[in-house]
Order: structure tokens, then sequence, then C-alpha cells
């Protein structure tokens, strides 16, 4: 092979070189700034491309994705004067890549720079309480304060989370005996609560214990009541229907003599079980003769015949 065949071959790899050189295909989600003897020539979006040899050049390679950026640590001062390590994770996208580009130097190292001195502002304006209880305002704090700061530099501040607020040893000591006295504060009311309650349902029942019983009774009383009632008006119906039989009866033909005998009768038994019950008895003269006693009842009943 003679020497121009070398230089012809040799020429061809480096055209070949520099044309591949030139080819630049860009991802999706991805942005290439391009410069031209030194200045801004465009933007390069998703796809094929094809760059001028020699002058033109990509200077910057942008993801257009969301990017999470871990805030490290950091020693913040509470309102109260406590010292707690604040650390976060700040999520940001780049809106122009021209501005994120040319604007900074370095926009991700400056966003997490406002973000830490943000949270410091924050966090000095709240008590060691108020800052677990503020996680939502601290964020918004922040995502508004680095956002505003960052729209010159093209990237756009999507979200801000705290991670963790981590006091020292001897406040989460206290913080813990306080969370123990707390729970057992709760605890004790709730039990009181319940043995109150407990009480109420015991004195409620006896209550209706008592009111049941006294109904009871009550209606026992008028039932008893209305028992002796109806005893007595027909022990006095059956006495008036004897009595209305009896007057018809004397009434009656022989009536008169009926009622003697009976009352004779009724004498001489009772006499009789006075005699046995008493040694010495006291006889009126008059009654010694039945048919005086007799015509005594007979007397009595002709009067109140009449």
């Amino acid at each position: 092979m003679d020497a121009q065949s070398i230089v012809l071959i040799a020429v061809i790899v480096i055209v070949a070189i520099i044309l591949i050189s030139c080819i630049k295909i860009v991802p999706q989600r991805s942005a290439y700034i391009v410069e031209r003897l030194g200045k801004y020539n465009g933007t390069l979006t998703a796809g094929f491309h094809f760059l001028m040899p020699f002058l033109d050049k990509v200077s910057y390679k942008h993801t257009l994705k969301e990017a999470a950026i871990d805030v490290a640590s950091q020693s913040c001062i509470t309102k109260d004067n406590i010292a707690v390590e604040v650390d976060g994770v700040l999520y940001l996208q780049i809106i122009d890549p021209k501005k994120a580009s040319y604007g900074i130097d370095n926009y991700g190292f400056a966003a997490i720079q406002i973000a830490q001195t943000t949270m410091r502002s924050v966090i000095g304006r709240l008590d060691l309480d108020k800052t677990f209880e503020e996680r939502e305002t601290i964020n918004t704090s922040i995502v508004e304060a680095v956002d505003k700061a960052s729209d010159p530099w093209g990237v756009k501040i999507t979200r801000y989370e705290v991670k963790n607020i981590t006091p020292p040893q001897s406040i989460k000591d206290a913080m813990e005996k306080q969370m123990r006295a707390e729970r057992e504060k709760r605890a004790m009311i709730a039990e009181s609560e319940g043995q109150k309650q407990a009480k109420i349902n015991v004195a409620e029942g006896d209550k209706q214990e008592l009111i049941a019983k006294s109904e009871g009774e009550k209606q026992k009383r008028i039932n008893e009541a209305e028992g002796k009632a109806a005893e007595i008006e027909f022990v006095a119906s059956a006495t008036a229907k004897g009595i209305r039989e009896i007057a018809l009866a004397i009434n009656e033909k022989g009536g008169i003599d009926a009622v003697n005998l009976r009352v004779a009768e009724q004498y001489l038994g009772e006499f009789g079980k006075l005699a046995k019950t008493n040694n010495t008895m006291i006889i009126p003269s008059n009654m010694s003769d039945v048919s005086s006693i007799i015509a005594t009842a007979t007397s009595v009943l002709e009067q109140t015949k009449k």
C-alpha cells in the first residue's frame, strides 16, 4: 500500500470521527446547551441533532426530571433557646435549561444553602414543642423562600420535606418524662370517670329498683283495698238480702211463732254455755220463766215492725 492510500484512509477515518462526533442524540426528558464559538447557540431537546464541526460544542447537559437533593443536618436554635438538629429533602426541577446553565454556577448547592438558612430562620421563630407540630409550616416557608430565589436560575422548587428534628438527649429524657406523666394523668382521669359512671349507674339502678318496689307495693295495697271493699260490699249485700228474707218470712203466716221458737232456742243454748263456764250465776226473777223471755222478745219484734 502506497503512502497516498494510507493518507486517504486516514483522512476518511478522521472525517468519519468528526462527523460522528457532530451527531448528538438527546434522551427523553433531557436538554443540551450548545455553544458556538463560546457563545450560546441553542438548546437541544429530545431527539437526533447534528452540530457544526469545530464550531458547535455541547457545554451543559441537564435532566428535566424532578430531582431530590438531600439537605444535610444542621443545628438550629428554637425560640426557647433549645438546639435541635434538623435535616430534610429538597425537590426541584429545571424549567429553563438556559437559565440553569448561565444564571448560576451550581443551582443545587445554592438551593441547599437557601433552604438551610431559611430553615434556621423558621425554627428560630418557634418553640421546641411547636417545631414538631408545625412541620407543614416549615416546609411551606422553605419552599416559598427557595422558589423565589431560584426563579432567575430557571429552577422550580416543587416541595421540601423535613426528615428529622432531633433535640439533645437531655431534652429527649425530659420530653419522655412529660409524655409519661401526661399518659398517667389521662389514665387516672379515665379511671376516675369510669368509677364515677359506675357509681352513677349503681345509684340509678337502686333508684329504679326502689321505684319499682314502691309501685309494686302501691299496686298491692290498691288491690288489697279493692278486694276488702268488694268483700265488705258483698257481705253487706248478703246481710241485707238475708235481713230482707227474714223480714219477709216474719210477715208470713206462722213467722212470729218461728221467731219466738228460734229466740228461745238461742237463749237456752247461750244460757247453757254460761252455766258451764261459771259456778255462780245471778238470774233475774223474770228470766227464770222461759215463756216470759219469749214474750219479751216478741214484744221487741212487734215494736221494731211498727
